[in-house]
């Protein structure tokens, strides 16, 4: 052992067997953190800016009680993928009959729809910082992600994906830079303030809507099918997923804490890109509309390249049709027709004169959140059942977690819906 190199009982050296770890860890990297960063895009950056600007820190505690969920839920899909080698389309459609894989489907058509609209009302917005209609900038673009996804191979669409998280750095800096009231932020952390108004329940269902996600149940365990993860490497795969739904909340943290610091100090509610992009100015100053126009780009570009694919994925796995990126059109024509139809559809819904751009990306992560729970209990009647996971169905601790979750959510749409303010809001 020379110069002191420490070995393993099994005689390898303890750095080359670090690294060796190290390695399988970084080929494994990226189901969970672009699952993750996904989640915060274009309605994510909105409704946490909303959130923010509407009741400041007060809403800081149903953060931290999404963040160990998006864990748990996320977790849940990528072990379902690991186990099974399917997607959970595929699984849905092998263990419940065609009526309930069809209603499944349709849940999700719906929600991933109207996110996908958001997305590209994310682009206008953007764009509209620079006075650009949206008829002149939402098109090419659209065309722009289209040709990513569908020319560009398996291993470039997801180097191009992780490359856009970086933009999220910036709403860290802002919100330090802000001088936020931080004995405030932990009060509203740690002690929880429910209202019952119809505006505060359609703020929560869509916050939670926006992070933890329909789409994002399909897209991950997808994602880990496509990239081959098996069960032998999980453990990686589960590390890089927590780590992702830290990062996620992590990142929403700092834009609540930005936009109460300067809108909701000031009075002002987020009706518009221009609104929120002042809470970047303590970072940008007058460059605070370029800025949040960048990174309002850049996410909503990531969210409308995901989108499509999730559901593309989704339909192809539920009617046992040919699907991948790493296949051309002759291949799996569907797959790639989907892809383009779920892209091409929305691109011209959000072109509408007069979209109110701001309220449909809040309401899309409203459909979200009243859709979620369909979705989640799909996945805890398979993820266990003996039969289809063997040895790694849940444990009490994430079984409790999701059906607590799941019931109330379902409880919050039903108070939204009984309330009678609701129509007055």
């Amino acid at each position: 052992m020379a110069h002191g190199t420490r070995h393993l009982a099994g005689g390898r050296p303890a750095g080359r067997v670090g690294r060796t770890r190290l390695l399988v860890f970084l080929a494994v990297l990226g189901p969970g953190l672009i699952s993750a960063a996904a989640d915060n895009d274009a309605g994510g950056i909105t409704t946490w800016s909303a959130t923010g600007s509407r009741y400041g820190y007060g809403m800081l505690w149903l953060l931290l009680l999404i963040t160990p969920i998006l864990a748990v839920t996320q977790e849940m899909g990528a072990r379902m993928g690991a186990v099974t080698g399917k997607g959970l389309a595929a699984l849905i459609r092998e263990q419940f009959s065609l009526r309930m894989t069809a209603f499944a489907m349709l849940a999700l058509l719906v929600a991933n729809f109207g996110t996908t609209i958001a997305e590209f009302s994310g682009v206008a917005a953007a764009f509209s910082l620079a006075n650009l209609p949206s008829w002149v900038v939402v098109p090419p673009v659209a065309f722009g992600v289209w040709i990513l996804v569908t020319r560009g191979n398996y291993r470039r669409v997801e180097r191009v994906f992780l490359a856009l998280t970086a933009v999220y750095a910036a709403y860290v800096i802002a919100g330090l830079l802000a001088r936020p009231d931080w004995g405030a932020a932990v009060h509203g952390a740690f002690v929880p303030r429910v209202h019952t108004s119809s505006l505060w329940l359609l703020t929560a269902i869509a916050a939670i809507g926006t992070t933890i996600t329909p789409w994002g149940q399909f897209f991950i365990q997808a994602y880990i099918v496509d990239k081959r993860i098996s069960i032998t490497r999980y453990a990686y795969t589960r590390v890089e997923v927590y780590l992702g739904a830290l990062f996620t909340d992590v990142i929403d943290l700092f834009i609540v804490v930005a936009c109460a610091a300067t809108l909701w100090k000031s009075g002002i509610v987020v009706q518009t890109a221009q609104d929120a992009a002042r809470a970047l100015e303590p970072v940008a100053g007058r460059a605070a509309e370029l800025l949040f126009g960048f990174g309002l780009l850049n996410v909503s570009i990531l969210g409308a390249a995901v989108l499509p694919l999730t559901t593309a994925y989704a339909v192809c796995e539920a009617f046992g049709l040919e699907s991948g990126l790493d296949r051309d059109w002759s291949e799996a024509p569907a797959f790639n027709g989907i892809l383009t139809a779920f892209i091409a559809v929305p691109a011209l819904v959000a072109v509408i004169p007069g979209l109110p751009l701001v309220k449909v990306m809040l309401l899309s992560q409203d459909v979200n959140g009243v859709l979620l729970p369909v979705i989640l209990i799909y996945v805890l009647r398979i993820i266990n059942d003996r039969r289809v996971m063997g040895e790694h169905v849940n444990g009490r601790f994430h079984n409790a977690v999701a059906w607590a979750f799941s019931i109330a959510l379902m409880g919050l749409s039903v108070t939204l819906v009984l309330s009678p303010l609701v129509f007055g809001s």
